[in-house]
């Protein structure tokens, strides 16, 4: 099989680094030396390894990617802006016919699933990227629909910790409040506790310092009403590896569902795990 011609949207940023480095490294992905980012970044170019990258600001990506069409007829997109460019971004993907992997959160979902179905190209979209997670989220929605109420006595602690820059609430403890109403405990996303200050996550949570620029600590803990009864659910993730690692891996899936025919369709992280094809 020939390299999928991809390119990572969101540089300098974190996330879209790590994959470019992962996706470098990996013979079947070629990376296009360009990145969409955001109109606050003041650099023209930024290096991963040792490849450099052309950065595009939104004034000029109209332009530019009509220039990059040019020379790469076919390729993915990976984004992983800001919550606030989800929308628009989907938007310019779609009018540009790129199929893309949107791994940033945030933004308005049910429109940015509107988008993609009135659209001539899929995409995957998905509030986290590892694999194992969304595995251990399918366990959850598993109990949820067969399970209804049954920890309705019960009261919820939803923690999760990010680095400092992390704007928005976590996607994954979002979504896991629908399992837990579900279930019976009635919660919502203005109590899930967001912990961001780097000093209380090494010294009260125990995020090694070396992970607090980039982790993803999660614990559920369920409380039966008379104190009797414990029951937690910790995922913690440091560095960002296995977003990278599932990110790449969902390329592989909609690059497989390109070559198929599909259109105008939306495919989660869970579709990839399954290796089959959901709306």
């Amino acid at each position: 099989m020939n390299p999928i011609p991809v390119m990572i949207n969101g540089m300098p940023g974190n996330m879209a680094s790590t994959v470019a480095s992962h996706a470098q490294k990996n013979r079947r992905f070629k990376v296009i030396p360009h990145s969409l980012t955001g109109p606050e970044i003041t650099q023209s170019e930024y290096s991963v390894d040792s490849q450099r990258f052309r950065l595009i600001k939104p004034d000029k990506r109209e332009e530019a990617i009509e220039e990059i069409k040019k020379s790469e007829h076919q390729f993915i997109c990976v984004d992983y802006t800001h919550p606030s460019a989800v929308n628009e971004n989907a938007l310019f993907y779609c009018r540009h016919h790129l199929p893309f992997v949107m791994g940033t959160t945030g933004g308005d979902r049910r429109h940015l699933k509107e988008t993609v179905l009135s659209s001539p190209i899929p995409a995957v979209v998905a509030a986290n990227m590892a694999k194992q997670i969304v595995g251990f989220q399918a366990m959850m929605a598993y109990a949820a629909d067969n399970f209804p109420d049954l920890f309705k006595e019960y009261s919820i602690t939803i923690r999760e910790s990010h680095q400092k820059a992390k704007a928005d609430t976590s996607g994954t403890a979002r979504a896991m409040i629908g399992y837990f109403n579900k279930l019976g405990i009635p919660v919502v996303e203005e109590e899930i506790i967001k912990e961001r200050d780097p000093e209380r996550q090494k010294n009260a949570l125990g995020v090694p310092e070396q992970y607090l620029s980039g982790h993803a600590w999660h614990t559920y803990t369920l409380v039966s009403d008379d104190q009797t009864v414990t029951f937690q659910f910790t995922h913690n993730v440091n560095g960002r590896d296995i977003y990278a690692k599932g990110t790449l891996d969902a390329v592989v899936f909609l690059f497989n569902k390109i070559t198929q025919g599909a259109k105008g369709t939306v495919f989660t992280m869970l579709d990839v795990l399954k290796g089959n094809s959901a709306a």
